[in-house]
Protein backbone atom coordinates (compact mmCIF):
# COMPACT_ATOMS: atom_id res chain seq x y z
CA UNK A 1 0.00 0.00 0.00
CA UNK A 2 1.50 3.53 -0.95
CA UNK A 3 3.02 5.28 2.44
CA UNK A 4 2.58 9.19 2.59
CA UNK A 5 3.75 12.20 4.25
CA UNK A 6 0.79 14.54 5.29
CA UNK A 7 2.17 17.84 6.74
CA UNK A 8 0.06 20.20 9.24
CA UNK A 9 -0.11 23.51 10.65
CA UNK A 10 -2.47 24.34 13.65
CA UNK A 11 -3.18 27.69 15.06
CA UNK A 12 -2.54 26.75 18.37
CA UNK A 13 -0.11 24.46 20.26
CA UNK A 14 -1.23 20.50 19.95
CA UNK A 15 -1.89 18.32 22.94
CA UNK A 16 -3.60 15.01 21.79
CA UNK A 17 -5.22 12.99 24.29
CA UNK A 18 -5.93 8.96 23.79
CA UNK A 19 -9.22 9.41 23.12
CA UNK A 20 -8.45 12.06 20.68
CA UNK A 21 -6.18 10.08 18.70
CA UNK A 22 -8.29 7.03 19.09
CA UNK A 23 -11.48 9.24 17.29
CA UNK A 24 -9.23 10.03 14.47
CA UNK A 25 -8.15 6.00 13.67
CA UNK A 26 -11.75 5.74 13.75
CA UNK A 27 -12.27 7.93 11.39
CA UNK A 28 -9.47 6.75 9.53
CA UNK A 29 -10.58 3.39 9.19
CA UNK A 30 -13.81 4.38 7.33
CA UNK A 31 -11.50 5.60 4.50
CA UNK A 32 -8.86 3.04 4.60
CA UNK A 33 -6.40 5.17 5.87
CA UNK A 34 -3.65 3.48 8.40
CA UNK A 35 -2.14 6.04 10.58
CA UNK A 36 1.56 4.79 11.21
CA UNK A 37 3.16 7.36 13.10
CA UNK A 38 3.94 11.40 13.67
CA UNK A 39 6.73 14.18 14.16
CA UNK A 40 5.78 16.99 16.23
CA UNK A 41 8.08 20.27 15.56
CA UNK A 42 9.11 21.72 19.12
CA UNK A 43 6.57 23.99 19.35
CA UNK A 44 3.60 21.87 19.23
CA UNK A 45 1.65 23.45 16.06
CA UNK A 46 3.45 21.51 13.20
CA UNK A 47 2.87 17.79 12.35
CA UNK A 48 4.58 15.30 10.00
CA UNK A 49 2.54 11.95 9.78
CA UNK A 50 3.09 8.99 7.65
CA UNK A 51 -0.13 7.25 6.53
CA UNK A 52 -0.92 4.12 4.43
CA UNK A 53 -3.93 4.87 2.41
CA UNK A 54 -4.88 3.80 -1.24
CA UNK A 55 -4.59 7.37 -2.53
CA UNK A 56 -4.15 10.71 -1.49
CA UNK A 57 -7.63 11.42 -1.82
CA UNK A 58 -8.58 9.05 0.84
CA UNK A 59 -6.22 10.71 3.57
CA UNK A 60 -7.91 13.75 2.59
CA UNK A 61 -11.48 12.78 3.13
CA UNK A 62 -10.75 11.60 6.24
CA UNK A 63 -9.02 14.62 7.11
CA UNK A 64 -12.03 16.70 6.48
CA UNK A 65 -13.99 13.96 8.61
CA UNK A 66 -11.97 14.45 11.19
CA UNK A 67 -11.57 18.31 11.26
CA UNK A 68 -8.02 17.99 11.09
CA UNK A 69 -6.02 20.22 8.62
CA UNK A 70 -4.07 18.51 5.79
CA UNK A 71 -2.04 21.20 4.37
CA UNK A 72 0.56 19.08 1.74
CA UNK A 73 0.42 15.47 0.91
CA UNK A 74 2.93 14.15 -0.93
CA UNK A 75 4.02 10.10 -1.57
CA UNK A 76 6.75 8.84 -0.69
CA UNK A 77 8.50 6.09 -2.44
CA UNK A 78 11.04 4.93 0.37
CA UNK A 79 13.16 5.49 3.00
CA UNK A 80 17.10 6.27 2.63
CA UNK A 81 19.56 5.73 5.25
CA UNK A 82 22.54 7.58 5.94
CA UNK A 83 25.20 4.60 4.80
CA UNK A 84 23.14 5.68 1.63
CA UNK A 85 20.89 2.60 1.45
CA UNK A 86 17.08 2.77 -0.19
CA UNK A 87 14.39 0.83 0.95
CA UNK A 88 11.34 1.25 -1.28
CA UNK A 89 8.08 1.49 0.90
CA UNK A 90 5.54 0.02 -1.50
CA UNK A 91 4.80 -3.34 -2.23
CA UNK A 92 4.89 -1.97 -5.67
CA UNK A 93 8.94 -0.74 -5.67
CA UNK A 94 9.56 -3.97 -4.23
CA UNK A 95 9.77 -5.96 -1.14
CA UNK A 96 8.87 -3.74 2.29
CA UNK A 97 11.63 -4.31 4.53
CA UNK A 98 10.73 -2.49 8.40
Amino acid sequence: MPVFMVERQFAEQLEVAPETAAEINRVNDEFGVRWLSSFLSLDKRKTFCLYEADNVDAIRAAAVRAGIPADAIMELSGTLTPDGAFAPLSAADGPVTG
